[in-house]
């Protein structure tokens, strides 16, 4: 009982711990997942390839929760390997979950699309719709304590790819849009994790990411980060200076999760835009620069 599945990191538009209401995009940047089940094993073992000593309790449960609702609880072992760093604000805890849920859907022999199986489905074969998995996932990080909000944003965007909109706190997707950027990202060398951040200085913001959530809905998500990640710059500690040198050369840029990564998008239908200028700016600081796009395919077995 073998299975694998991959699944994509993420940028943000709007940080959900203000007010629940959360946005984020997929990126073309990937974390992988192995599942080995076996009826007769004794729990769950994890590993990260990156790193063999980082805590494994969220992929161990992922694959849990997936074998008590969909399988018959069965245990194993599962290891992801990542392109999106940790606690860098890329979404790497809701790619491993998203992509742990899929590889064990693959493990247990179930199909996995969009629509839900049944005589007057689209697609009758499919077992498991990607938002059940994703939200299976979201329950997942919860249970692991590696999220404040659930991070349902974050992880529809990494699940569905393209721009979501969400409630985290009814698990609702709001809106979802194909998207078509240039993206570079800036990732300091220091870390950021999403369950430490400050939360009343987050909720201090509410008026801010009300205004952004109005953005975002009307389509309008470039400006929609740009507001975010000054105002979660402020609530969170971080240098707004990155922004401000990006922002007369990028469609939008925002701080990305809780951070420290820092995303600037170009549109190719801007004609302003030149993400060059922006790597030349960040160029001097320390860290790692990275150049990719949006995907809109999201996460699938592979």
């Amino acid at each position: 009982m073998e299975g694998r599945a991959a699944a994509l990191g993420a940028g943000t538009v709007l940080n959900a711990l203000a007010t629940g209401t959360g946005a984020a995009f997929g990126i073309d940047v990937e974390t992988r997942a192995s599942v080995s089940l076996d009826p007769d094993a004794d729990g769950v073992r994890g590993e990260i390839a990156e790193d063999p000593d980082a805590d494994t309790a969220l992929i161990e449960r992922c694959v849990a929760l997936a074998t008590e609702r969909w399988g018959d609880g069965e245990g194993g072992t599962v290891r992801t390997d990542s392109d999106v760093p940790l606690a860098a604000g890329l979404k790497s805890s809701s790619a491993a979950a998203n992509a742990t849920v899929l590889a064990t859907c693959d493990a247990l022999g179930l199909t996995v699309g969009d629509e839900t199986g049944g005589a007057d489905a689209a697609d009758p074969a499919v077992d498991v719709t990607r938002l059940e998995a994703c939200r299976l996932g979201v329950r997942a990080a919860r249970e692991a304590g590696v999220t404040v909000t659930g991070a349902f944003d974050d992880a529809t965007a990494s699940m569905l790819g393209g721009v979501t909109v969400t409630d985290n706190g009814a698990d609702e997707l709001r809106s979802r849009e194909a998207v078509d950027w240039s993206v570079l990202v800036w990732t300091p060398p220091e870390r950021a994790y999403s369950a430490d951040a400050d939360v009343a200085r987050c909720e201090a913001v509410a008026p801010m990411a009300d205004l952004v959530a109005d953005l975002a809905l009307d389509g309008r998500y470039p400006e929609a980060m740009t507001v975010n990640g000054l105002a979660f710059s402020a609530a969170l500690g971080f240098d707004a200076d990155p922004a401000v040198e990006a922002m007369p050369h990028a469609t939008g840029v925002s701080l990305s999760g809780t951070g420290p990564s820092v995303v600037a998008v170009a549109d190719p239908d801007d004609p302003e835009t030149d993400l060059d200028a922006v790597a030349d700016a960040w160029g001097d600081r320390s860290g790692t620069l990275r150049r990719t796009t949006t995907r809109n395919d999201g996460a699938a077995v592979e």
